[in-house]
């Protein structure tokens, strides 16, 4: 679950990390009103929304004076920012943050995730940090460092100081840096965050180490542990049919192409995505039903998927495991009766039941074309639609 700057910096003060005096809001007269506490000489106003690269598309600026604040304000709030992870459309800007201006000496990057090949938790520093980080990627990778450590109840010193090591950091600076990783690792662990990510984080001019911006996504499958979280939630944010399959316990992700596809499994569904393309077109959506999906949910995931008006044709595919087959095609067969589906449909099952489940697609009397394996649904559904 992705969260906005403003909230991922409370969390981060929360767990003593250091982060700029700020307040945030939803109107103009909120955000001058509130900035009047800020004891800063320059103000820096940031558009929420989820998604980097807002500084380069014109998502934060630098006032002088409160006069200036309310003008960048009054330009800002209601734009739509288009970055490089918006897509074409962009975000709206439905809320403000302002925080006190800090002076910077040097810019840093850091972050921590989950490295699932190794079941370690990876810290990713780098000494250049700021809206390049990318492009460091790309051209210089030697000067991004990652550090993997073993999951334990607290951080080691030596893991402290290898992380920070590329910081080249000296004396009071040096300590707070090992501080601010044991932080951020008690943060990472008892909130269940899959990313934190600091960038840039920053040495002020006064020698101290603050974190300059942040950005937090919390593991949705923690929600449970965690119900405070889903005050986090800003539903402006996310794509309205993602939400919808929410609330049905479907997992999707609306994308561009013309082929919805449906699966069991978030493996199978990315092999069927990706055989989709081996065969020239583009999945229109990710969708798992989950292994024990019932004829109603399998009913909700067709209706979302047939409301993308994008969707020329249909690919079941699904591998009867804790889900049987039979169930399954009894759940799609209601459902085209009652939704009356008028693009092709190709259902590839297989696994437990099968044979019972593909005499109920065939008994149904509707246009429901049988594959024998995901090659041939994948052929079959592209050929279909052309």
């Amino acid at each position: 679950m992705n969260i906005h700057e403003h909230q991922a910096k409370q969390l981060l003060k929360e767990f003593g990390v250091p982060v700029p005096n700020g307040i945030y809001g939803f109107s103009v007269s909120e955000i001058i009103k509130k900035s009047k506490i800020l004891n800063t000489e320059k103000y820096v106003l940031k558009a929420q929304i989820h998604a980097g690269g807002r500084g380069k598309a014109g998502g934060i600026t630098i006032a002088s004076n409160i006069d200036e604040l309310e003008q960048a304000a009054n330009q800002l709030l209601g734009k739509i920012l288009i970055t490089h992870q918006t897509g074409p459309k962009g975000k709206k800007v439905e809320r403000l943050y302002v925080e006190e201006a800090s002076n910077i000496a040097k810019e840093f990057y850091l972050s921590c995730l989950v490295d699932r090949k190794s079941s370690k938790i990876a810290f990713i520093s780098s000494v250049q940090g700021g809206m390049d980080i990318e492009e460091t990627a790309l051209k210089n990778p030697e000067k991004i460092i990652t550090t993997k450590v073993d999951f334990k109840e607290d951080i080691s010193e030596t893991d402290c100081e290898k992380i920070i090591k590329v910081f080249n950091l000296e004396y009071d600076a040096k300590d707070q840096g090992i501080e601010l990783i044991k932080s951020l690792y008690k943060m990472f662990r008892e909130k269940d965050a899959s990313l934190i990510e600091i960038n840039p984080l920053i040495l002020t001019k006064e020698n101290n180490i603050v974190c300059l911006d942040a950005k937090v996504i919390l593991d949705d499958n923690a929600i449970f542990k965690h119900p405070e979280h889903l005050e986090l939630r800003d539903l402006q944010e996310e794509d309205p049919t993602e939400i919808e399959a929410s609330k049905h316990g479907l997992s999707y992700i609306k994308l561009d192409g013309n082929i919805g596809c449906m699966v069991n499994g978030a493996g199978l569904a990315m092999a069927t995505m990706d055989i989709i393309k081996l065969f020239g077109e583009t999945p229109a959506n990710f969708l798992d039903v989950g292994g024990g999906a019932s004829k109603e949910k399998v009913s909700s995931a067709l209706k979302i998927i047939l409301s993308d008006k994008n969707v020329k044709g249909i690919l079941i595919n699904i591998f009867g495991g804790i889900m049987r087959c039979d169930v399954l095609a009894a759940g799609v067969v209601d459902a085209a009766k009652e939704i009356k589906i008028n693009v092709p449909l190709v259902v590839r099952l297989a696994g437990t039941n099968v044979e019972e489940g593909n005499k109920i697609l065939k008994e149904s009397k509707l246009k429901i074309i049988p594959a024998s394996d995901l090659s041939d649904a994948a052929e079959k559904i592209v050929k279909e639609i052309n």
